[in-house]
């Protein structure tokens, strides 16, 4: 039970990676505060969730509007009395060509995958900071935010991005006893991209390990950096891409 008398939030978690997260979270003791756009979505998740033992709140809203990311952690304190896990797992990929990339397109990443996971983190940091014994923030970051993607310009720069501001947020949060790092999957099966077997032969093919990643291997990670294991660990990033990376070969 690593996670025991821990309250976290975990933002873009109705599927995926942020769900798993949140299902390994609430096995492991803590109480998960579960947010995603899609009310539907959000609801349900919480309730599977609550179904394998755990507790899980769900959050429905949008985790870029500065006023919503507020209450989110307004709810959460007031419900447990703390705020120990923010994850900013929450984004969007519009892929387009550079040259003809429409503004609405980009602004509309910037404001989702940057501006979600700067006002979660500093809610987050303020409460951190009052409460008087520190915590844990943790961004998704990408691959893209570390070697060139096609059609990704707008995305990859919004994921190299927030590793910044994880490395900056050292500066200003760690008088907190806080701790920000970033988790950079590389291609991972998801429910978006497990239907497209295309997909995972591809990545397959080119990723060194010999297959796309897991969800529980990216929640397996950002579980190890929230967790007091990595109490001496800020500013980081964590690349679980089955050594694409270190090759980087292009799946067009």
């Amino acid at each position: 039970m690593e996670f025991h008398n821990k309250t976290a939030i975990v933002t873009g978690a109705g599927v995926g990676i942020g769900f798993e997260i949140c299902g390994q979270l609430a096995r492991q003791g803590a109480t998960v505060f579960l947010n995603d756009i899609d009310e539907a979505l959000c609801t349900s998740a919480a309730e599977k969730i609550r179904a394998e033992g755990g507790t899980c709140h769900p959050l429905p809203g949008d985790s870029s509007n500065k006023t919503f990311v507020e209450s989110m952690v307004s709810t959460a304190v007031e419900q447990t009395g703390r705020l120990d896990i923010a994850i900013a797992n929450a984004g969007i990929t519009l892929f387009g060509d550079f040259l003809t990339y429409p503004p609405e397109s980009l602004f509309q990443v910037l404001h989702v995958n940057i501006g979600g996971t700067f006002f979660l983190a500093q809610a987050a940091s303020r409460q951190m900071r009052q409460q008087g014994n520190g915590g844990a923030l943790l961004f998704t970051s990408s691959v893209t935010g570390h070697q060139a993607h096609k059609n990704l310009a707008a995305y990859s720069m919004t994921k190299a991005a927030l590793e910044m501001l994880a490395k900056n947020l050292v500066a200003e949060v760690s008088g907190f006893g806080v701790r920000v790092n970033t988790v950079a999957p590389g291609a991972t099966l998801t429910e978006r991209t497990v239907s497209d077997t295309e997909y995972e032969n591809t990545w397959s093919r080119i990723t060194p390990m010999g297959r796309p990643a897991s969800v529980t291997d990216i929640a397996d990670a950002a579980l190890f950096l929230v967790s007091d294991k990595a109490r001496h660990i800020t500013g980081q990033s964590l690349v679980v891409d089955g050594g694409w990376t270190a090759t980087s070969p292009s799946p067009f």
